[in-house]
């Protein structure tokens, strides 16, 4: 009949919607911030980092800018996250007036590019004012049995309080899931950690400290072990009990953070 359309008809044009929803679905996307970097205020000497990451298909590469050039200086190292999100710009030790810029975090792959940027000030010691964060308490060195858990301290105050956050490598480290309980870390992940505190644009880094894992020096302390309580037992012919406490360290300071990790082999 004619205006009427055929079965057949009918079936090509199901037929192209399927495929034009097939072909939307697999596009390349371009390039999209899932992190930007935020404006700090870092202090002569000190440390800056700033994180960025960005989403797209293919993954997009992350440069870094300063005043719209690559940044090249053996004072600025990029750390680029293992599953390629993203990198971290790290800049050590901080200068003034030298390091305060506009700093940009460039994304780009075939399909497109962004840019987000990020401003840094460097005050010297003698210019920081009221309140400016600082640490009370970084974390130590650890060392560590497999599969037991360590628990990394970091205190810090300043007005307002300031807020804390974990990197370790120099990558930032998600403490929110489980509790801030961070579990099924290798051997092979052992590294530097320390902690960060933040608040109204202002940043301090703490001393960083080495999380250790030693699979032969626990050994040895194993099988010193146990000739000891082997020749103990044969001396005396008795049942040994012996009980270790724990002792609970006590800190009252205007903002702290605690993070606990679990190594396996």
């Amino acid at each position: 009949m004619p205006g009427s359309k055929s079965p057949i008809m009918h079936s090509a044009n199901r037929g192209l919607l399927l495929l034009s929803f097939l072909f939307l679905v697999d596009a390349d996307s371009p390039p999209r911030f899932t992190r930007t970097p935020e404006d700090q205020t870092g202090v002569q000497g000190g440390v800056a980092s700033f994180v960025c990451q960005a989403a797209g298909d293919p993954q997009p590469k992350i440069v870094w800018n300063k005043k719209g050039k690559k940044v090249s200086n053996q004072r600025f190292e990029v750390i680029e996250f293992d599953d390629g999100s993203g990198s971290v710009l790290r800049i050590q030790p901080l200068r003034t007036p030298r390091d305060e810029a506009i700093y940009e975090c460039h994304a780009s792959n075939s399909i497109g590019e962004m840019t987000a940027s990020t401003r840094l000030a460097v005050l010297r010691e003698d210019q920081l004012p009221p309140g400016f964060p600082t640490i009370d308490m970084g974390p130590q060195l650890k060392v560590v049995e497999r599969s037991r858990t360590a628990t990394m301290l970091c205190a810090a105050s300043g007005n307002p309080d300031p807020e804390i956050t974990w990197f370790k490598d120099f990558l930032p480290v998600n403490t929110s899931s489980n509790n801030g309980r961070i579990k099924q870390l290798r051997s092979e992940s052992f590294g530097k950690c320390f902690c960060f505190k933040v608040h109204t644009l202002t940043v301090h880094f703490s001393t960083h400290s080495s999380l250790i894992t030693l699979l032969l020096l626990l050994l040895l302390l194993t099988c010193t072990i146990l000739v000891l309580v082997n020749a103990w037992h044969a001396f005396t012919n008795t049942r040994m009990i012996t009980t270790c406490d724990d002792h609970n360290m006590h800190i009252r300071p205007e903002a702290s953070s605690v993070w606990q990790v679990t190594t396996v082999w």
